[in-house]
């Protein structure tokens, strides 16, 4: 077969999307893709299969096929095909790095505080992803702060701050003394860096307004390990009671790092270490590529359907949340970790139970009491159907924290730690 130069940032409209997809016979002459609603798993498993086996006739044959039916316009197996087409062209090409370089580059041009907070903000409005970890983890808090009044929380997360608006409401109308909060954010995304100013004034401004005494510091952590991280640096005194919040930025520590990590946190003696992070694996099929095309596969399936259901058809919020989703598929199919391309920029994801036996190896699971519990089932019937709150699925007899269920499928863990 003629070799064929595919770009995967360009779509070529087919005229019949039916007739490419059974017209499609493997190189065995076996049966056509029969299932025209799995169109696009089918088409992206042959393709990863095919690259693994470097196959180069049928790499190009199903990169053309791909190029031709997927657009980040369409409908959810399009937009699907669209993304994991440009993780495998750059995977079969091995140019992973310089693709994933150019897309953050483009993307740090063309954020801004407005565009990002608009974005989390409407995320949070259809959606109980994000709400789901902060609600547990602010209540774990709470309850961890209860009758203290010099407050201090290690914010190693990339949300904006999202999550506090509510903790410092709730402090403001404790019924004994008001307490003080000191808040160290350290951001682990570059993004995120660039407008962290306009937010440390937003949050000083509400907490005036709630009159909390109120203390904001941001570390920029993205160049640095954050187990390298030391007391000093957090800003940690012998008089404060003090909090470790982490949110979806755990994964962006590298995999031989995260004992360093849990240790750091062990050495601030807080009251309580709060972890929400997403249910995937990217980390036990680092070296088989087929088993971490699988694991992607099924993640970002979820993922998108998720959005799917959430957004109407022409939200612009849907577009800009899949966008990043194609930086990171490209991070964990086709960039090699020994190359590197940016500290902060690990995607290898854990889920719960992974993190559980790390955790536990320093820390004891504290399990949410029955109030926060109640707290999170009443998000959740804020939202359209679909979304439940499940207890370790694996373990029922063992206390792992939360998860939040999509369809009955697990896609985001919360739990709450103590020394």
């Amino acid at each position: 077969m003629e070799r064929t130069h595919i770009s995967p940032y360009t779509n070529h409209q087919t005229t019949s999307k039916e007739q490419s997809i059974h017209t499609y016979t493997d190189s065995g002459g076996g049966e056509t893709c029969p299932d025209e609603d799995k169109w696009a798993s089918r088409l992206l498993r042959q393709c990863a299969q095919a690259i693994s086996e470097k196959d180069s006739a049928k790499i190009n044959h199903l990169l053309w096929m791909l190029n031709e039916l997927s657009s980040p316009y369409g409908d959810c197996d399009q937009k699907l095909a669209y993304y994991f087409l440009q993780a495998l062209f750059c995977k079969a090409t091995e140019s992973g790095q310089r693709c994933y370089k150019t897309l953050v580059s483009v993307a740090d041009k063309s954020h801004c505080f407005d565009s990002a907070r608009k974005l989390i903000l409407k995320f949070q409005e259809v959606s109980p992803w994000t709400t789901f970890g902060h609600v547990a983890s602010n209540g774990a808090i709470l309850e961890a702060f209860d009758g203290e009044t010099k407050l201090h929380i290690i914010d190693i997360s990339n949300t904006l701050c999202t999550q506090w608006p509510t903790l410092l409401e709730a402090l403001a109308t404790r019924s004994d003394e008001t307490p003080s909060l000191k808040l160290t954010v350290v951001v682990t995304a570059s993004l995120v860096s660039s407008v962290m100013k306009e937010i440390t004034q937003r949050m000083e401004k509400f907490a005036r307004l709630m009159g909390v005494p109120f203390e904001i510091k941001v570390i920029n952590g993205s160049n640095i390990p954050l187990g390298d991280l030391t007391k000093e640096e957090l800003g940690v005194k012998e008089d404060e009671a003090v909090a470790v919040n982490c949110i979806g930025a755990l994964k962006r520590v590298e995999v031989e790092e995260r004992g360093d990590v849990i240790r750091l946190f062990s050495s601030l003696k807080p009251r309580v270490v709060t972890i929400v992070e997403e249910e995937a694996d990217f980390t036990s099929s680092r070296s088989d590529f087929m088993k971490c095309f699988e694991d992607c596969l099924r993640y970002y399936t979820l993922y998108f359907e998720m959005l799917e259901d959430s957004f109407t058809p022409t939200s612009n919020e849907r577009l800009m949340l899949e966008r990043e989703c194609s930086r990171s598929i490209i991070r964990v199919l086709s960039c090699d970790d020994k190359q590197n391309i940016g500290s902060g920029d690990c995607e290898r994801r854990e889920k719960g139970n992974q993190w559980c036996e790390r955790l536990k190896e320093v820390f004891s699971i504290v399990g949410f009491s029955d109030d926060v519990v109640d707290d999170v089932k009443a998000l959740l019937r804020r939202y359209r159907t679909g979304w439940s709150l499940v207890n370790d699925q694996t373990n029922p007899n063992t206390d792992s924290g939360i998860y939040l269920a999509w369809k009955d499928e697990s896609v985001v863990w919360a739990s709450a730690w103590k020394p």
